[in-house]
């Protein structure tokens, strides 16, 4: 039998995954850069895919779960390094695997999440450094003639957003019922798993 907060907690989560997938649902439909220019291409990029949604979201679970220092550090190392995979794909220098390792990376932060691993922060945000190198280069890669600037700032925006609505329900989560942000990161590998043989 599920105790009162539990219900309550999970109405809430529920309802907010929800509104996620229901914002998120055109995956990959992001606005064109060249068509509508910067800050709001730049806004809309990772918010309207759903490979991106699930990823900072994760992070900013994966985050709550570890607590301490690494509630901001790792969201932090995440939007740092994505901002260098930006920069690297602007200049011309392209990475192999790009669209790959994208969805790896919603498939392993989700497992990361669903098995609750705790490594040491410095490592933590070493492994989603690497993952943010590839959501970065996405990003600069599909930014045609848009403004970089205002492009790129649009977007550490929306992910920075994403990685605290990630953290805020971690936290609020680990107050009521800890296992629900497990049972959160297996759906969101299950989902990765759906993006990438769907």
């Amino acid at each position: 039998m599920l105790t009162r907060p539990f219900q309550t907690a999970l109405k809430h989560i529920s309802l907010a995954t929800g509104a996620v997938v229901v914002a998120a649902a055109p995956a990959f439909a992001h606005l064109d850069p060249e068509a509508h220019g910067s800050f709001m291409a730049g806004i809309s990029h990772p918010i309207f895919g759903l490979d991106h949604v699930l990823a900072m979201l994760a992070v900013g679970l994966w985050a709550a779960q570890i607590g301490g220092k690494a509630v901001w550090s790792v969201p932090a190392a995440f939007v740092g390094t994505m901002a260098l995979g930006f920069v690297l794909a602007v200049s011309g220098l392209d990475l192999p695997f790009v669209e790959p390792a994208i969805l790896a990376s919603v498939i392993a932060l989700g497992l990361l999440v669903a098995t609750a691993v705790k490594l040491p922060t410095a490592a933590c945000a070493a492994i989603v450094g690497v993952f943010a190198l590839f959501h970065g280069h996405a990003h600069g890669g599909e930014l045609g003639s848009a403004g970089a600037l205002q492009f790129g700032l649009g977007f550490v925006i929306a992910t920075a957003l994403l990685h605290a609505a990630g953290i805020a329900l971690g936290l609020g989560i680990a107050r009521f019922a800890p296992a629900v942000t497990r049972i959160l990161g297996a759906a969101t590998a299950v989902l990765g798993l759906t993006l990438a043989f769907g």
